[in-house]
């Protein structure tokens, strides 16, 4: 069961994506020939109007084929003579902000199918977090045992960075915490109405292990502070993958701590069945779904050719020289770029495999 939510969710975000191609290509008048949510042979497909609607076998991807466009996700075969079109209402034919709009549109809607599940989350919360200081956790003799607190926080302490970093949610108090070797941390607070900095603070809990050693204060909810906050959440889960990306690009994180298609659905899987309750497991299902929702829309703004920002870069250099790059040769840019990037899909499947064998 856990494993056709985690396969209905995946899904629904790759269905948002194409939607956005899809609803953008139409308000800019072009011809959308495919409409497909998964990759490969058809499982069933239904033509209405001038589009033909399908979902296909394998559900790492999806695609939005229109007129004139050089696409490697279906064959021209299917495209027929619309394949390289050079009507009124190809895409080749717009002009190039209305093009650059189609392929951002995808990305740009997984960032917001991120921040309506970030609102539902919020929503379902008890209360609105915060990153003020609340408490300090206490020892069974009732006396504080956190170093923080030793290090100079006090109760009321609005944390505002950590280790150089803008702190906008709890998240990225324990991503801090977690990712930063040195044993002590330099905190901006806001105390009393005034930013004081404090250098060498340590967190630690003695009593528990935890280096989250405080608790922080929670907001009654109402639609501004539940808006504002889904919105910092998104923000803060979008830096936390550009930081995260980084990190593996400069080696910090190794190839195998990645995951492709298979992981995603087994995480997603293991999220829906990892609370107590009903309402737990569903929080964590809404949690993981904001990050693998923004993190598609990220990854696909990459400028790496077959990508959505492959093409969106061959769109500026187009405005830069006021004329268009041969079609030929950015066919076969794409196509080398998708096929590394399938190579990679492969073999980060296979690691994700070897792991659920282990």
């Amino acid at each position: 069961m856990k494993y056709i939510i985690a396969i209905l969710i995946f899904g629904i975000i790759i269905f948002v994506h194409e939607f956005g191609h899809f609803i953008a290509a139409k308000l800019c008048g072009i011809r959308v020939l495919k409409f497909a949510v998964g990759m490969g042979p058809k499982l069933i497909g239904k033509q209405i109007g001038e589009t033909e609607y399908s979902l296909r076998i394998l559900p790492i991807g999806g695609f939005c084929a229109m007129e004139g466009e050089e696409t490697d996700a279906v064959s021209k075969k299917e495209l027929g003579d619309y394949a390289s079109s050079d009507s009124e209402r190809s895409i080749a034919s717009k002009p190039v902000w209305q093009r650059f709009l189609v392929f951002f549109a995808g990305p740009f809607m997984n960032l917001v199918l991120g921040f309506i599940v970030a609102v539902a989350l919020t929503c379902t919360s008890s209360a609105v977090p915060t990153t003020q200081i609340k408490a300090f956790h206490t020892g069974s003799d009732g006396l504080i045992s956190s170093e923080s607190y030793e290090s100079g926080l006090r109760e009321g302490d609005i944390i505002k960075e950590l280790n150089d970093m803008w702190i906008l949610t709890p998240a990225d108090i324990s991503y801090q915490l977690n990712s930063h070797k040195n044993g002590t941390h330099s905190v901006v607070v806001e105390r009393d109405g005034e930013e004081v900095k404090l250098d060498n603070v340590k967190f630690y809990d003695e009593n528990n292990g935890s280096k989250a050693d405080f608790y922080i204060k929670g907001l009654e909810k109402n639609p501004l502070n539940v808006l504002g906050y889904s919105f910092k959440n998104t923000v803060s889960t979008t830096r936390l993958i550009w930081v995260s990306l980084i990190d593996l690009v400069t080696g910090k994180y190794g190839f195998e701590e990645m995951s492709g298609p298979v992981g995603v659905v087994d995480a997603i899987g293991d999220a829906a069945a990892s609370g107590e309750t009903f309402k737990e497991s569903a929080m964590s299902l809404m949690s993981l779904t904001i990050i693998i929702s923004v993190n598609l829309g990220i990854m696909n703004l990459l400028p790496i050719p077959g990508l959505d920002g492959g093409r969106i870069l061959f769109l500026i250099i187009e405005a830069i020289r006021r004329k268009p790059i041969k079609p030929e040769h950015e066919g076969i840019v794409n196509l080398i770029g998708l096929a590394l990037v399938m190579l990679l899909i492969v073999a980060v499947t296979f690691n994700d495999i070897l792991k659920l064998i282990r």
